[in-house]
């Protein structure tokens, strides 16, 4: 048994070599060394704990697909925002909710996300064994703290989406005929409860929280895991089921304005490009929390996906694209007159193809337009909307209060106020705050997990394919246990401990 387990074990290492992805360069003898006893050194110094940095503080820009494109599949196309865009077999199911265990992209997600935390734990595990005296105790804390956001960054996304994931939090051993026991458990691990993955989530966050050699905000860098990301990520995850605290929420909202962090005054600043077209109009923004930037000349390609490189006019545009803005979208738009955040988040292009719309006048995506613009994973007003969640949801509604956060961010798109007759109603603010967050943060991954929290999901998906003529058509009906989607079948396979999740 044992000869066939260290088998499968090589062979999944085999399996996990990708050309299109780039690894992280791992510890060995020849790179770090051995001790007296041939023990593997996986950091010999400082050196090569700043030099593995790199990798933590770049993980986000240099997983651009996983974190970014596919997350607008699973948060936009999969919901009521947008279609898949493409005819592509891996796109498709997300819009006729036909997704099954060998999706590539819920597989290439999963893998992605499991070497996101395998990355920091390596820091976290081992930075203690390093024995140079320059790797001070702030130094320490500083790093560890980033590697436990990155490792609550992958957490959640992976919790949200699978419910039951593993929890790994320890660097598995070399495996030998010796050690196969032992370490079993790392190489095949079993799934944590929703609960026990948010728990792990929000103690790794509030340990950040608690350090005082944590990153703080930097006002001219937002590419850091600082303390501000921790607090964006507890008010998300104690606004839903397993933590949900609402009182939590709106205390880490509200350490997240003592941080400095305010709406930019015109929505535009967020996404448009300078007068040149040559650049981003900005960067760093006072309302972005944690966003990732793409230099001139070395830019992103995610762009490629979406519509027009404005940098460079008919890069990779003979192909349809993905997250194709929905007439559902658009109609809300119309009808509350948000020309604003409409023409910021949709363009219209003509083009070579008719998947959708008429290829003279075809909307596409608009939040990405140049392979130069910064990809923003957490704003301010994502935040503030959280906020106005908790107000209205929580034990002690104060819908008044909650209109003020609503009211400001419609008043920055030059919206009017809510009516006096939503703002006395807890069901009609609850239905203007839903639409709120759909127009404020469309393409921003948002709006399942905003139907899955609030537990409108099956009510707003089986509509959408009646009232949306260009959807494609429903395979199946969207049921409670819809809201978490199915483990990549690749996963099971390499792993006996796991097990599929109901459904499917």
């Amino acid at each position: 048994m044992k000869k066939y387990i260290l088998l499968a074990v090589s062979l999944m290492s085999l399996a996990s070599c990708s050309l299109d992805y780039d690894p992280v360069s791992d510890y060995s003898d020849v790179t770090e060394g051995i001790t007296e006893v041939s023990a593997d050194v996986v950091f010999k110094d400082k050196e090569s704990i700043d030099s593995y940095m790199v990798s933590i503080r770049d993980a986000f820009k240099n997983s651009q697909e996983h974190w970014y494109l596919d997350n607008l599949l699973e948060g936009d196309t999969h919901a009521d925002n947008a279609y898949g865009g493409t005819t592509g077999a891996e796109v498709i199911p997300f819009e006729t909710n036909s997704l099954d265990g060998a999706n590539s992209v819920l597989t290439r997600d999963w893998d992605r996300h499991l070497a996101t935390v395998a990355v920091a734990n390596k820091l976290i595990c081992h930075i203690d064994d390093v024995s140079d005296q320059v790797l001070s105790p702030s130094i320490k804390g500083q790093y560890v703290s980033e590697a436990k956001i990155l490792r609550a960054m992958a957490l959640f996304d992976m919790v949200r989406l699978w419910g039951n994931i593993p929890v790994i939090t320890t660097v598995a051993g070399t495996i030998t005929s010796e050690t196969i026991e032992e370490v079993y458990g790392s190489y095949f691990p079993t799934q944590s409860t929703p609960i026990d993955a948010y728990q792990q989530i929000e103690a790794d966050l509030l340990s950040v929280l608690d350090n005082q050699y944590a990153p703080t905000n930097d006002v001219n860098d937002k590419t850091k895991l600082t303390k501000s990301v921790a607090r964006i990520l507890l008010a998300k995850v104690y606004a839903e089921k397993p933590l949900r605290d609402y009182a939590k929420v709106i205390k880490y909202v509200d350490e997240l304005t003592s941080d400095g962090f305010s709406l930019v005054e015109n929505y535009g600043d967020l996404y448009e490009m300078n007068e040149a077209n040559t650049d981003a109009k900005f960067r760093n923004t006072s309302e972005s929390i944690y966003e990732a930037h793409f230099a001139t000349g070395n830019g992103n390609w995610v762009s490629w996906m979406f519509g027009r490189n404005l940098i460079n006019w008919d890069e990779n545009f003979t192909w349809a694209k993905w997250i194709t803005p929905s007439r559902d979208l658009i109609n809300l738009f119309l009808k509350e007159g948000d020309t604003q955040r409409y023409t910021q988040s949709i363009v219209y292009y003509e083009c070579s193809w008719s998947n959708y719309y008429s290829s003279s006048n075809y909307p596409f995506m608009y939040k990405l337009r140049s392979s130069v613009n910064s990809m923003i994973k957490f704003r301010y007003a994502d935040a503030l909307l959280l906020k106005a969640e908790a107000l209205i949801m929580g034990d002690s509604p104060n819908l008044s209060a909650a209109a003020v956060i609503i009211n400001q961010i419609r008043n920055r798109a030059g919206l009017a106020n809510l009516s006096t007759s939503i703002t006395s109603s807890k069901e009609a603010m609850l239905q203007a705050y839903m639409d709120e967050r759909r127009m404020e943060l469309c393409f921003e991954g948002q709006r399942w997990f905003d139907l899955v929290r609030l537990d409108k999901m099956t009510e707003v998906m089986n509509a959408v394919y009646a009232k949306d003529s260009g959807r494609l058509s429903q395979k199946q009906s969207f049921k409670e246990i819809n809201k978490i989607l199915p483990i990549p079948q690749m996963a099971i396979d390499s792993n006996p401990n796991l097990v599929q999740n109901l459904g499917y």
